[in-house]
């Protein structure tokens, strides 16, 4: 039996527990049928999966088994119910949104009935926070186009000919997948088995559990199975709220629980499928999804539009993406309804697509608010052909066919995050000039290789994503910029000095566990038996917090890069894109082929156990940046900062009380600055024990503070204050060019509140409080619980 370690974790501490048993049982395809249900702020309808066999077949008391979990969270429906009625209406007969909910029940199981003495097959989904009324066995052999398939020997069962029929259907060739989607959609809408009871099933905290009386093995489980449920407004996947005009909205929040609380689901990273969606939502608002398809709605009755979308490259379950809102397209005046050798599993791949490859620019689109279109229209817009340009002469092919840029509500407690043919964006980069913007967009694009295309086969090594996406972003928006060799290189420095401080601050101020970017060491990528696995730290609430895997990890990157030169490892990713696109991988599977590529750098010591051991397994800062940092403060563009910091000093200290010459103030030439020259500035000034407050309004008149992007106002959210004489004027600072911003700006503030509280100082912490309570009610709701906890 699997080890119950895992059964009772606390939501609210570290692991995350994979439940699914997907050594057992495989989802090969998803079909969504949702409706939004804005009034009572639940998603619901089905979604029916296909599935097939694992590489175990076991019966139950074996490791795929859990049935001695106690059901902590099981769906209560009253017999009085009919089971005949289902939780949403056929295709062309639909339920508007907000009539109240008539949940069908019949076949759940209580936590009495359901023990370990069962012998049946236990089928194992991750799933909460779901209210499900209901399973069902599809019998797909009433769908008449699939009858006329040929079902080869291998596919042959004639003691379950609906078994046979959807294996041949999920193993059509990726050729053919416009027919296979059309057989999908199809199947999903075939009745219940004649004469057959309703298949078992219960809830417990962390998963949906399945079962049909008599199958003992998951050779001789249904393929096709529907569920009938509904989101609960607790769920964690997605976030109700209200967009920055005041109108309802609804969209997944990159969750640590991912998309389990919006539809049960697989969710270890190897559980690649593919998957269909038909959304109904009220005809004023838009569906975007991390979908292929540039989709147009169509009417499903009066008031309600129906949106469909689709993907063909199988990816992980918790790479689905919706966004419900009455998003309007920047661009556009009115509503616009009317040679790579592959190594992945089959599916259509634009890599193989000779036009693909020379597709600089993929067909884009950008959403936003009323309040904000035209920030988006003027600034995002105009930048995001420019960023898919660089991005394509950098990597190639783009791995999807379009993309969709969405500005979402100000409660985003991020920058962006990216999704299969959609970005996310805060609003916090339509500010200033269009330097934090762009490279924003050069970071989400870049997860579209490093993120999505490719993704790590162990989620504790977030820095194969994030660590690639921030030294790209770089890479990215030099090439934007049109930067000379020199002026890039110059920028790359000061980027990487401020990352450095970033990272030094972190490692000062956090736990070791949260600081490795490969917290399960040699035991990265293990799962059990069955399939099942935690995701360790996952729920810490500082987790969300940390930026270890973002910076350690383009810090490897770089540390890298200077082995090799740039060019050549830029060379280098480009083929390691063609040869792993479609895949999941681990660290070493990047280092070992690196290294196999640059034999030279054996040689030099720098071997693969070196590598994880300086960088991958341990907290402390590597001794090649330690080195690297003490040269980047050498560089010409750093001592041009620190030139004006001694200007700044010097006039601070000439400009007290006394005559009128010193009250007017020395007249001092302070030269124009790089965005990133400004940051470096306003942290080296903040750690100096004495400035005037006239001094403090000087530069921000001087350099025009509040007309900066958000990463130059919000500068002191990133700034730790050692030293306790400088708290005085680090508080009038925040006070004067930072509070403010912050309101605005709620995703570059994420660690304003640690800062604020770290030294106990009141001022400080009485900053925090009213901060806290003005833009409450805009935050995520995890960001504000664990915010919540550290202030009050």
């Amino acid at each position: 039996m699997e080890s119950n370690r895992d059964l009772d974790l606390d939501p609210n501490k570290d692991d995350l527990p994979l439940r699914a048993n997907t050594n057992h049982m495989l989802v090969r395809h998803y079909v969504l049928d949702l409706t939004v249900h804005f009034q009572r702020k639940v998603i619901g309808g089905s979604i029916v999966l296909f599935l097939e066999p694992g590489v175990v077949s076991s019966k139950q008391g074996e490791a795929g088994s859990i049935s001695n979990t106690p059901v902590q969270n099981l769906s209560q429906v009253s017999s009085k119910h009919d089971v005949s009625s289902p939780i949403t209406p056929e295709p062309n007969k639909v339920r508007p949104p907000e009539e109240p909910s008539h949940l069908c029940g019949g076949n759940d199981v209580s936590s009495v009935l359901w023990g370990d003495e069962s012998e049946d097959f236990t089928l194992v989904l991750d799933c909460c926070d779901l209210t499900v009324s209901k399973v069902e066995e599809l019998d797909v052999t009433t769908v008449d186009d699939l009858k006329k398939l040929d079902v080869d020997q291998q596919h042959a069962n004639t003691d379950h000919p609906s078994s046979s029929l959807v294996q041949r259907v999920v193993s059509m060739p990726s050729v053919c997948w416009r027919l296979q989607h059309e057989l999908y959609v199809q199947c999903s809408r075939s009745p219940t088995v004649h004469n057959a009871q309703p298949l078992r099933f219960h809830t417990d905290q962390w998963s949906l559990q399945i079962r049909k009386e008599g199958v003992c093995a998951p050779h001789d489980f249904p393929r096709a199975v529907r569920i009938c449920y509904e989101t609960k407004l607790t769920g964690g996947s997605v976030r109700w709220t209200k967009d920055q005009d005041g109108r309802c909205c609804v969209y997944t929040m990159g969750s640590p629980i991912n998309n389990r609380a919006l539809f049960p689901c697989q969710e270890p990273p190897v559980a690649m499928s593919t998957w269909q969606a038909r959304v109904r939502a009220p005809c004023d608002y838009t569906v975007l999804m991390s979908g292929k398809n540039q989709a147009f709605p169509k009417p499903a009755e009066t008031g309600f539009l129906q949106w469909e979308y689709y993907v063909t490259m199988p990816m992980p379950a918790s790479t689905f993406t919706i966004a419900v809102g009455q998003w309007l397209e920047a661009g556009v005046k009115h509503p616009n309804f009317e040679q790579y050798v592959c190594s992945h599993m089959d599916y259509p791949c634009r890599f193989m697509v000779s036009a693909a490859r020379a597709q600089a620019v993929i067909p884009h689109r950008v959403f936003a608010p009323p309040c904000h279109l035209q920030k988006a229209n003027d600034m995002v817009l105009p930048l995001l052909p420019l960023c898919l340009t660089a991005a394509h002469s950098v990597l190639g092919v783009h791995p999807f066919s379009r993309l969709d840029v969405l500005i979402v509500p100000s409660g985003f407690s991020s920058l962006g995050m990216a999704s299969p043919h959609i970005v996310f964006l805060s609003q916090s980069v339509l500010t200033g000039e269009r330097n934090l913007c762009g490279a924003r967009l050069c970071h989400e694009i870049a997860h579209s290789w490093f993120g999505l295309a490719i993704g790590a086969r162990d989620w504790t090594e977030e820095w194969i994503s994030e660590g690639f996406a921030t030294y790209l972003e770089d890479v990215f928006w030099s090439h934007v910029q049109k930067l000379g060799c020199r002026e890039a290189e110059e920028q790359r420095w000061l980027k990487a000095l401020l990352r450095w401080r970033r990272l030094s601050d972190e490692l000062q101020n956090s736990e070791e566990e949260l600081q490795v970017l490969r917290p399960n060491k040699k035991n990265t990528g293990e799962v059990s038996e069955s399939g099942a696995s935690v995701v360790k730290h996952a729920l810490n609430p500082e987790k969300p917090f940390m930026q270890v895997h973002y910076l350690k990890g383009y810090f490897l990157l770089k540390f890298l890069a200077d082995q090799v030169g740039e060019e050549k490892f830029l060379d280098f990713f480009k083929v390691f894109v063609g040869k792993f696109h479609g895949q999941l991988i681990l660290s070493q599977d990047f280092l070992q082929t690196l290294l196999d590529t640059f034999p030279g750098m054996s040689s030099r010591g720098i071997t693969l156990e070196a590598i994880i051991s300086d960088w991958l397994d341990t907290p402390e800062m590597p001794e090649w940046l330690r080195d690297a940092c003490s040269e980047w403060l050498r560089t010409p563009v750093v001592q041009e900062v620190k030139e004006e910091v001694a200007k700044w000093i010097h006039f601070s200290g000439s400009g007290g009380k006394g005559s009128k010459r010193k009250r007017a103030g020395p007249k001092v030439n302070f030269k124009e600055l790089s965005p990133e020259q400004l940051v470096l500035l306003l942290e080296f000034l903040l750690e100096e024990p004495m400035l005037s407050l006239s001094t403090l309004r000087l530069l921000e008149t001087t350099y025009n503070l509040q007309a900066q992007d958000a990463e130059v106002t919000n500068t002191p959210t990133y700034i730790s204050t050692p030293h306790r004489h400088c708290l005085s004027i680090y508080l009038d600072c925040l006070l004067f060019c930072g509070l403010i911003n912050y309101i605005e700006f709620l995703a570059m503030g994420v660690y304003l509140y640690g800062e604020l509280m770290v030294q106990e100082d009141a001022r400080q912490q009485a900053l925090a409080r009213r901060c806290l309570s003005i833009i409450k009610d805009d935050m995520d709701q995890s960001a504000c619980s664990v915010v919540e906890e550290m202030i009050l």
